[in-house]
């Protein structure tokens, strides 16, 4: 099980999600993003929709239906009701377990205290579960460079 760590330094959740999910649906995999709460789900399920002038990301919500056919499932549980392969953590949601999925992906904002402090938590779980973690932290140019 891989697990990484993505620590927003120089650009915001909404600018750096859509392009982390275009890689996974390039890469053929399906993805399942779980938010802290409803009212950050609701948020996302919008800006996923308009990101992009000439784009947008396919993806539902429990709310809308098919979760099973969704290539991207927003969610504030753990549940993966699309056989996602990776799960997207970000705006406080966290792992109970390291299961149900090849890779899960932490995004967290480094201006965050409680942000910083859940992904260390997590790091540590994740360690201590026999995950691979790597870390990667934004550059200023908001390229990442693995540094852990």
């Amino acid at each position: 099980m891989d697990v990484f760590f993505y620590h927003l330094e120089h650009q915001p959740l909404e600018r750096v999600l859509p392009s982390l999910l275009e890689k996974t649906l390039a890469r053929g995999w399906r993805a399942v993003v779980q938010a802290g709460s409803e009212e950050r789900l609701e948020a996302l399920d919008h800006m996923l929709w308009t990101y992009a002038d000439d784009s947008f990301m396919p993806h539902g919500t429990a709310r809308i239906g098919h979760s099973g056919d969704q290539p991207v499932y927003l969610t504030t549980t753990d549940e993966t009701p699309n056989g996602a392969g990776v799960r997207f953590l970000v705006d406080g949601a966290e792992a109970r377990e390291f299961a149900g999925a090849e890779r899960f992906v932490y995004v967290f904002d480094g201006h965050d205290a409680d942000a910083v402090a859940l992904a260390r938590a997590q790091w540590k779980a994740a360690k201590a579960a026999g995950c691979a973690v790597t870390y990667w932290q934004q550059s200023q140019s908001g390229r990442w460079e693995q540094k852990a």
